[in-house]
């Protein structure tokens, strides 16, 4: 049995349809499956697809009685904690992403910079921002992780 690849990383909203706008906006998710699931105080559910067609967000409304990591933040201002720290986006240009995201309502974090990682070194062109909702995104230009490759084809 191997794995595939990520299938979906959920969210709850504290504003469901502006949430999912900003994804569909930004980072060009398309709609997919929508439901309701009254066992669990699911009143709203979407499942978004992003351009490749094979990673998924799965955004719940603000009331939904769901499993989490964490707690959520008391205010806007609040810092959550939790085991998800962030996820990250494969994006063309982190710069241009970054200016739409920030012009679809997201606050900065960590500006675009390139950063030089380990040894042998790696550069990595990141940013970071706070989605409207509050989930830590990071938009990261495509880089080869996967070492272990490079020395194979050697």
């Amino acid at each position: 049995m191997s794995i595939k690849g990520l299938a979906h990383i959920a969210i709850q909203a504290i504003n469901y349809n502006q949430t999912i706008d900003f994804y569909k906006q930004v980072f060009e998710f398309k709609a997919g499956h929508t439901w309701s699931f009254p066992e669990f105080k699911i009143k709203e559910a979407s499942m978004l697809v992003s351009p490749d067609g094979r990673t998924c967000l799965e955004i719940f409304d603000n009331e939904a009685v769901i499993a989490a990591q964490g707690k959520k933040a008391a205010s806007p201002e609040q810092i959550a904690h939790g085991a998800l720290l962030h996820f990250a986006f494969y994006v063309e240009d982190v710069d241009k992403t970054y200016q739409n995201a920030l012009d679809n309502g997201a606050q900065p974090y960590i500006e675009p910079s390139t950063l030089v990682l380990g040894d042998p070194p790696l550069k990595v062109r990141n940013a970071l921002i706070y989605s409207p909702n509050g989930e830590v995104v990071e938009l990261i230009e495509k880089v080869n992780f996967d070492l272990s490759a490079k020395t194979e084809s050697k």
